[in-house]
């Protein structure tokens, strides 16, 4: 662990995941929020205002720390990975150029003219400005993932043969490359169902902080004051939009995820076999192992629950079809890399952390099909039994984290998976370090870094924690005094059950 190569690993792995804990939540919150403001123009309620208003206060901290964030990871190719940038320079600078130039100055450019002009536009010309912002963030992520594709499967290159660097053949190649466009979906439809849980999450949150006593105290503290009313409706409809926007998220996520697998059949085998614990290669039909005893020292399973077939059906699409099991992948890859990397290369990856990571990931995809069709039925006009159901709440609260998670752990299979390749095939990640690091370098920029993210985390927590307490409706003091929350109009009657 403490070495050059393990500290530079670490401190990448630390930087990439607090950085992705934010872009997800950033483009997803984008499409909520602009779909909020599209809602209030079409129907000019004053209630989806206030919605696009409130909710976009998170989206802000989010864009604000995924920024900073963002520029500590650029410097991690030039710190502690200059060997993988000046081999991988002439494909990684086109698309980060791009991403910065076109993309970031988008998003950065409308968010500021949104932010500043609520009563300088008319409300569909103001809602057009959001859309941007979403647009510039979303081709940020093609742009990124349009680089992490060349390294899973490189496209559209040659090798220079003077410097031993790949140089830039075909562009066109590099964006059309099919690795990016089952990743790109599958990354913006995870970010959709970000930022469709934390807006649910958080709503159910607020909700239970107005939840005081039993059920009919509750209902009757409600009834009584019309701002929790105003407040109840607020929430309400936030979930019930979000919970629509996490249902087509995770069906298309769900969807593109199964189009990855399938791909990395032939691809990255090594990583398919891991992700499902296969040692040796199966049968046909090929069995599934939904649980695994994995003993990476002895490369083989200790004992499993198989599901008969089901393997062929996930790999390809149909009921026949057998898989190679890592042994036999690690030999055809000895075969094919020996002469240029050396019989020393150890081709495994870490399978029991892909195999766990990997259900982690899947489980929550499928647990965000489920509770988002249920809330929608829980919220539906003729028996809303959402605020008076406590333990509903509870598990929309506790789902607020769960995005990050199934992020996090499909950053990881995406990653590691490709272990011990920087760029599939031609550079491994040992290959990549920088020769200036040292180890006291790297420990202390590790514990520096370690530091602001949790400041930075810190901030972020505080503030949408102030900001869901202060709730809509608040008014900030102006030098007379607090001032009480104006609601405008009488509040829609809410169903509470």
């Amino acid at each position: 662990m403490f070495t050059v190569l393990g500290l530079s690993r670490f401190q990448f792995a630390m930087t990439t995941i607090f950085h992705f804990f934010y872009v997800p939540m950033t483009i997803g919150l984008a499409l909520a929020v602009a779909i909020m403001e599209t809602i209030y123009v079409v129907t000019k309620k004053d209630v989806y205002k206030k919605m696009t208003m409130f909710w976009s206060k998170i989206f802000l901290l989010s864009f604000a720390v995924g920024v900073v964030t963002g520029i500590i990871q650029e410097f991690q190719f030039g710190m502690n990975w200059s060997n993988y940038s000046r081999f991988m320079g002439d494909i990684f600078g086109a698309p980060l150029a791009i991403e910065a130039l076109v993309a970031f100055f988008l998003e950065s450019t409308f968010i500021g003219v949104w932010m500043f002009t609520w009563n300088r536009f008319k409300p569909a010309v103001h809602a057009v400005f959001i859309w941007l912002t979403f647009l510039g963030s979303s081709m940020s992520a093609i742009w990124i993932l349009a680089a992490n594709s060349f390294m899973q499967h490189p496209v559209g290159f040659e090798i220079n043969q003077a410097t031993g660097h790949v140089r830039l053949r075909n562009f066109g190649d590099v964006v059309s490359n099919p690795q990016l466009w089952i990743e790109f979906p599958h990354v913006f439809f995870a970010a959709v169902c970000t930022g469709a849980f934390v807006v649910m999450g958080c709503s159910a949150f607020s909700l239970l902080r107005m939840h005081m006593g039993n059920k009919d105290q509750a209902v009757a503290a409600v009834e009584a004051d019309s701002e929790k009313q105003a407040k109840v409706n607020l929430f309400t409809k936030s979930i019930r939009l979000a919970a629509l926007i996490g249902l087509i998220g995770s069906i298309c996520v769900i969807t593109y995820g199964d189009l990855q697998g399938k791909f990395i059949v032939t691809d990255q085998p090594m990583k398919l076999a891991a992700t499902e614990a296969i040692y040796e290669d199966t049968g046909d039909p090929a069995p599934w192992n939904a649980v695994a005893l994995i003993n990476e020292k002895d490369h083989k399973i200790e004992g499993s629950v198989e599901i008969p077939g089901a393997m062929s059906q996930l790999a390809y699409g149909k009921k026949t079809g057998a898989v190679k099991g890592m042994n036999t992948v690690n030999k055809e890859l000895h075969e094919k890399y020996d002469a240029k990397f050396g019989k020393d290369m150890n081709y495994y990856v870490p399978v029991t952390t892909l195999f766990w990571v990997f259900r982690l990931m899947v489980g929550i995809g499928f647990a965000f099909a489920l509770i988002s069709a249920l809330v929608l039925w829980f919220t539906r006009k003729k028996k809303n039994t959402l605020f008076t159901s406590r333990w509903k709440l509870w598990i929309m609260g506790i789902f607020t984290f769960a995005p990050f998670a199934a992020t996090t752990s499909g950053w990881l299979v995406t990653e590691l998976g490709r272990y011990p390749w920087l760029v599939y095939g031609y550079q491994t990640i040992a290959d990549g370090v920088s020769p200036t690091s040292t180890v006291p370098n790297l420990l202390f920029t590790c514990i520096v870094y370690f530091l602001l993210f949790l400041v930075l985390g810190g901030v972020m927590v505080f503030y949408t924690r102030r900001t869901l307490h202060q709730g809509p409706f608040y008014k900030p003091d102006d030098g007379n005094g607090p001032q009480p929350a104006k609601v405008h109009g009488a509040p829609a009657r809410v169903a509470l059950a």
